[in-house]
């Protein structure tokens, strides 16, 4: 709910959950840093063509418009393109990673000889692996996210009584998230009633429509 989350979930403009995945990968220093974000948003939007170094790519980058967002397409790629077991695959994944120079330069060669692309591809495809893969989410942690984010999401538009009222009940300590919320609630038309003697209990509760 922070302030630069919602500005870039407003360029998205997410209509479909693996966008809600991709925007919780999208939202960190790396990508917020290197221009990935914006490349990412025109693609989406059509502003921005989607390229695909090699046909064997698009399956594997198509939910993400032809950019590595996620390890697991790190991996996928190092597989369908080099034969990589996936033990192999996730050594790739570590090593980019901790950008250890020694051991890419090792799996460069490796992914080269191996591929069943031309080299010259070969070469490519690991180039664009090793400049986007540092920035690379783990995509099972991103869709656990969503998947709470989803469900708060459709409890604040189908429950809002019952979700505020757990939500301000669990940010007692927050004056700020407090003051937040009851904006939110007065623009949805729903009363935040003052403190009562005879009805007020340790937490916020539902009374009546408020």
């Amino acid at each position: 709910e922070s302030t630069g989350i919602r500005k870039i979930m407003k360029r998205l403009k997410p209509d479909k959950f693996e966008d809600i995945v991709a925007l919780l990968a999208l939202y960190r220093p790396g990508p917020l840093q290197s221009g990935m974000v914006d490349d990412f948003i025109k693609r989406k939007h059509g502003a921005k063509k989607i390229e695909y170094l090699h046909p064997l790519l698009e399956p594997i980058l198509k939910s993400t418009y032809g950019v590595i967002l996620y390890q697991e397409q790190v991996m996928q790629i190092a597989r369908e393109i080099s034969g990589y077991s996936l033990a192999s695959a996730d050594e790739l994944r570590k090593a980019i990673g901790k950008k250890n120079p020694e051991i890419l330069k090792e799996h460069r060669k490796k992914f080269v000889e191996n591929a069943i692309v031309p080299k010259e591809k070969a070469k490519e495809i690991y180039d664009l692996i090793e400049k986007f893969g540092n920035y690379g989410f783990n995509k099972a942690h991103a869709i656990s996210y969503a998947v709470i984010t989803y469900q708060t999401l459709y409890l604040k538009a189908k429950y809002p009584k019952e979700f505020y009222s757990s939500y301000l009940s669990s940010e007692l300590k927050s004056e700020t998230k407090i003051l937040r919320a009851s904006v939110e609630l007065n623009k949805k038309g729903i009363d935040l009633i003052s403190p009562n003697i005879n009805k007020s209990t340790d937490s916020f509760i539902i009374s009546d429509e408020a």
